[in-house]
């Protein structure tokens, strides 16, 4: 009887304690938030203010797991990142009773079907194709589905080893992205194409200029295979890249040659590259200097400037024409940017791709130079929609992302991601197991692969590349569908009429 009066005696005076310093608490905030000049809501509403700013961070959670549909998310939704999901888990991604896709929104690409395609037995399968025929070592790549640039620093060395390991797997292409070349890009064995951004980190010299010195060393390398010259990126053109000082380690300072700790800034163009002849140069120096492929990446503005760099290659009498083009689209990702340049600037991917196709073959570079797609394209359907529209090869970065198990928690730019992803919190980064992601990695690639090529097949073509506009019929508003072809001509059928 004793004990119980004493328990029932303690647990009072805990809960007295416990409202006390709930009080205590209170009044504190009420004092602070009555002081404080930045906030109105909390100055006039002390303590109760707080839960504004609270609801609105979680918010975004509620909205992603419980209120969203399927369909209904930004900038990926539940039904694109569930797809990734069961690709990179090697789990079927047959489904059942119909599709919940809005085939009636204005855009939705839908594949003409074969009235004869082959049967099973002559399934469509995709080839290696070459790049850079006049570099001193020309690249064959063996796969139309790579991963776009994504560099140590923005992400994690987990996260980067994963993919590494994992694009080795599955016979792809891993862009550095512009942070330079680490170890764990090279870990994997995997062929690894070297992005020089604006700032030349892993190929500058002691002033921050282009050094062919390292130029050289960085090529020494076999599994180095090309070079991209990054002028813009989807997601940021006209604005260099941005990584938080906070993410700026010993290793990251070391491989970009860049002060720890501090936030580094890219140019937001290449200081030496002021023209397209002065582009033109450049991209023969380097291929001269490495003896591989060079290609540029670029976000389109408007038709007049892309024409006007055609033009500059035509005339040009040396081989100064870039290798390949990756075009981007203003739909891109980042870890880090200004939102109006996200929402607001460079042409959709979607409305890209066939402009600088038909330039590109108008000027008669079909077969000379190499068209990769890039910016939000993660789906067997978006991979398929960019090699009807005219690329010869698709990446992507948010798709690979996910299948290292992104929860599109959008805090890339925060150091506190929680898959450990886009962070260098040695606690976070435990939870991105290397062995188990890098297989991820590479099913997902290998499903992407084999689903564009049952599209191909479904359409009647041998080869996921013979797609063609006429393959595609794109939803229009009144409900109806128009083929590609009418909507975006190809140069051949502009030249006739």
């Amino acid at each position: 009887m004793g004990f119980a009066a004493n328990a029932i005696e303690f647990l009072v005076y805990a809960f007295v304690f416990a409202v006390g310093a709930i009080v205590l608490v209170a009044a504190c905030l009420f004092v602070v938030d009555r002081l404080q000049t930045e906030d109105a809501v909390r100055r006039n509403y002390p303590v109760i203010g707080r839960f504004r700013g609270l609801f609105s961070t979680l918010g975004e959670f509620f909205r992603q797991y419980f209120f969203a549909m399927d369909r209904e998310e930004m900038p990926f939704n539940r039904a694109q990142r569930e797809w990734v999901g069961r690709a990179a888990e090697g789990k079927g991604n047959t489904v059942a009773f119909g599709s919940t896709r809005n085939l009636n929104v204005p855009g939705t690409p839908i594949f003409v079907n074969a009235a004869f395609p082959a049967l099973d037995t002559g399934k469509a399968e995709s080839e290696p194709l070459l790049i850079g025929p006049t570099a001193r070592t020309p690249y064959m790549a063996p796969s139309f589905f790579n991963i776009s640039g994504m560099s140590y620093g923005a992400l994690s060395a987990p996260a980067v080893r994963a993919l590494s390991r994992g694009a080795k797997e599955a016979g792809v292409w891993y862009n550095t992205g512009e942070g330079g070349l680490s170890p764990f890009h090279l870990e994997g064995g995997c062929d690894v194409v070297f992005q020089i951004g604006t700032a030349k980190y892993g190929v500058r010299d002691a002033e921050g200029r282009l050094s062919d010195e390292q130029l050289r060393k960085v090529a020494s390398h076999d599994s180095v295979r090309m070079f991209e010259l990054k002028l813009a990126q989807g997601a940021k053109p006209g604005k260099g890249g941005i990584l938080p000082g906070a993410k700026v380690n010993k290793q990251i300072a070391e491989i970009r040659g860049i002060p720890e700790g501090e936030d580094s800034i890219s140019p937001n163009r290449h200081p030496e590259i002021g023209t397209y002849d002065e582009l033109l140069d450049m991209i023969a120096h380097v291929r001269e200097i490495t003896g591989k492929p060079v290609g540029i990446k670029l976000v389109v503005g408007a038709e007049a400037a892309l024409r006007e760099m055609f033009l500059h290659i035509a005339a040009r009498k040396d081989d100064s024409a870039p290798d390949f083009i990756t075009v981007d689209g203003g739909e891109g990702g980042t870890g880090a940017a200004p939102m109006p340049l996200i929402d607001l600037v460079g042409m959709s991917v979607r409305e890209a791709l066939p402009l600088v196709c038909n330039l590109r073959d108008e000027y008669g570079l079909r077969d000379r130079i190499r068209l990769i797609a890039s910016g939000k394209l993660v789906n067997p359907g978006d991979v398929a929609w960019a090699l009807a529209a005219g690329a010869d090869f698709v990446t992507s970065a948010r798709g690979f992302m996910f299948s290292l198990g992104c929860i599109q928690a959008l805090k890339c730019n925060k150091n506190s991601c929680p898959t450990g992803i886009t962070t260098h919190d040695k606690h976070l980064q435990k939870g991105l197991v290397v062995e188990e992601k890098s297989t991820r990695v590479a099913r997902y690639a290998r499903e992407i692969i084999h689903e564009v090529e049952t599209i191909a097949h479904s359409v009647g073509v041998n080869e996921p590349r013979q797609l063609r506009r006429r393959h595609v019929r794109i939803m229009q508003e009144d409900g109806t569908s128009r083929p590609m072809h009418e909507l975006m001509p190809g140069y051949s059928a502009i030249a006739e009429t």
